[in-house]
């Protein structure tokens, strides 16, 4: 390898020959240098920038303890939400409870100081700290969800028992068990008699209550007005259909107070005694019929009185 040298120093250019061991030289020496250089850099950052690395290193964990400390607040504040949220629910379903508990006692006829829905329940006893570990959050929120459950769960068993109950009040209400003369006796009882028009031995398909005319007549369970007109042998008449193939028939009215098809309740004014019809005098005809068959209403109003 040649190597000319030109200088203005000197007369004539030089020319320098670099054989392969001048070479391996140049290059052993050029590594030398890199190594040497190296070594250097390496001292000086061991040296002179542990303290710069030292704060840069506490300043990013520092950050990532914040970030890990932000973290847990955020999944704390969501939990509590959670959890406040579940229990304004159960609150309210408490409430709801409440109202309904009040209105199955009422429906039972229990004394309503028996059951006082609207204040905690007396409680007492000794203190016993358990030895077990303390309640996490998250076997808190478990609890409450559980809880929630059972909640719902009595909550739709009582609606359903509530139901039953205003259905059993509902098919009493719609018996005939209450008289429809307040104040009178019986002229003639339901069975067999002497007809009063023929002499002869027939059925009488209801009971007669002697009373003057004008007398008040009341529906003896609620229903449906089925006929409220003249009949040739009822006169005034009207019928109630309670529904379940229950019907009573009011006759010899002097005045008719309902229309078909009309609401009644039970104990609601219908009628006026009279005599009208095939009547001998002033008096009020009463049959039940249970599938068109005449029954004895006294039964029912018995029944009725007994079990009040």
């Amino acid at each position: 390898m040649n190597i000319i040298l030109v200088s203005s120093r000197l007369a004539k250019a030089r020319s320098i020959t670099l054989g392969k061991p001048h070479i391996l030289f140049f290059m052993l020496l050029l590594c030398v240098l890199v190594l040497v250089a190296a070594t250097a850099l390496q001292y000086a950052l061991v040296h002179y920038a542990p303290a710069v690395l030292g704060t840069d290193a506490r300043a990013l964990l520092i950050n990532e303890q914040n970030e890990e400390r932000q973290k847990q607040q955020s999944y704390m504040h969501s939990s509590l939400d959670a959890m406040a949220a579940k229990l304004g629910q159960m609150q309210a379903q408490l409430q709801r409870l409440d109202t309904l508990g009040g209105r199955l006692a009422k429906l039972t006829g229990m004394k309503p100081q028996e059951f006082m829905f609207d204040q905690p329940p007396a409680q007492g006893g000794p203190l016993v700290t358990p030895s077990a570990q303390q309640m996490t959050a998250m076997d808190l929120e478990q609890e409450l969800q559980h809880l929630t459950q059972i909640v719902g769960d009595r909550s739709d068993k009582l609606t359903a028992l509530e139901t039953m109950l205003m259905q059993n009040q509902l098919s009493s209400k719609l018996l005939p068990s209450v008289a429809p003369i307040k104040e009178g006796w019986y002229s003639s009882n339901f069975g067999w008699r002497i007809d009063p028009f023929t002499g002869q031995r027939a059925m009488h398909e209801g009971v007669d209550y002697m009373v003057p005319t004008g007398t008040a007549i009341y529906a003896s369970a609620g229903g449906v007005v089925a006929y409220a007109d003249n009949h040739p042998q009822y006169g005034n008449m009207v019928e109630i259909d309670h529904g379940n193939n229950i019907v009573t028939r009011y006759a010899h009215a002097s005045k008719l107070l309902v229309k078909v098809g009309q609401m009644v309740r039970r104990g609601d004014k219908i009628a006026e005694v009279g005599s009208t019809g095939r009547s001998t005098g002033s008096h009020l005809h009463f049959e039940v019929r249970y599938k068109g068959v005449a029954q004895n209403p006294v039964r029912f109003l018995q029944n009725a009185a007994a079990s009040r």
